[in-house]
């Protein structure tokens, strides 16, 4: 996915996150992250973009508490969250090809975008549950958000920084993510690490329905019982328990 897609997605999703909470109360609870009241939701989002523009300008500082995110007064949330976007977007384009730094070692500051860019569509799906407002994800964002979420799950380094997914890993037991339309994502819990590729094959349980709710169910913001499950209901049960961010 090219930059300027990436760079249309975040900005898309953060002017909808921005027109879902417009006229909320900042202290409604967000069902969906138990423990943030809406305007540590807003105020997090608006801080990541800008903590990660920092890490493409001058690299790594301390990853912020979302509790001291100051968004403003919710009158002023769509002009911090806006601007958020377009600081990290103006830094990924400044920085060309240089490498940055990220989680995972150098990558190209389109990381950043494009981690940014998912974890907004999420946040977006959280504040369109906490309000009662409608979601809507373009597939090919949908599909790229799935693929993304499975590199991050399945590169060792994660576990280092969240050591309960640690517990994904296994003894060949197979996840399959089966759209409606498209390629599909089968899983792999190998002893070493999550592995996964795209492609539809039997797998000892299989999530299946339309791709929007596919990707929602596999980042917990859906429930499980919202898709087909074929197969080991179990193992599915165990890997969502297991995935919290």
């Amino acid at each position: 996915m090219d930059i300027a897609r990436l760079a249309e997605g975040l900005h898309h999703h953060t002017a909808e996150l921005a027109r879902t909470v417009a006229g909320a109360d900042p202290g409604a609870p967000v069902p969906t992250c138990p423990d943030w009241p809406l305007r540590v939701l807003v105020g997090h989002v608006g801080q990541a973009h800008r903590w990660s523009a920092g890490n493409v300008r001058t690299g790594p500082t301390p990853v912020p508490d979302p509790l001291d995110a100051d968004p403003g007064t919710p009158e002023k949330w769509s002009d911090w969250l806006l601007q958020g976007a377009e600081d990290l977007t103006e830094a990924v384009r400044a920085s060309g090809d240089t490498p940055v730094w990220t989680f995972f070692g150098p990558q190209p500051a389109t990381f950043w975008l494009r981690r940014m860019l998912h974890d907004t569509t999420i946040h977006h799906a959280d504040a369109a549950i906490a309000t009662n407002a409608a979601f809507a994800v373009e597939p090919d964002l949908a599909a790229d958000a799935v693929s993304e979420w499975l590199e991050v799950l399945s590169d060792p380094v994660t576990a280092s920084f969240r050591p309960g997914f640690a517990e994904l890993c296994g003894t060949g037991q197979t996840l399959q993510l089966k759209p409606d339309d498209g390629e599909g994502w089968l899983v792999t819990r190998a002893p070493d690490r999550v592995r996964w590729t795209r492609a539809t094959a039997d797998a000892d349980v299989t999530l299946a329905g339309p791709l929007q709710d596919l990707l929602l169910v596999f980042t917990r913001r859906l429930p499980l019982d919202r898709v087909s499950v074929g197969g080991d209901r179990a193992l599915a049960e165990h890997w969502l328990a297991h995935t919290a961010a």
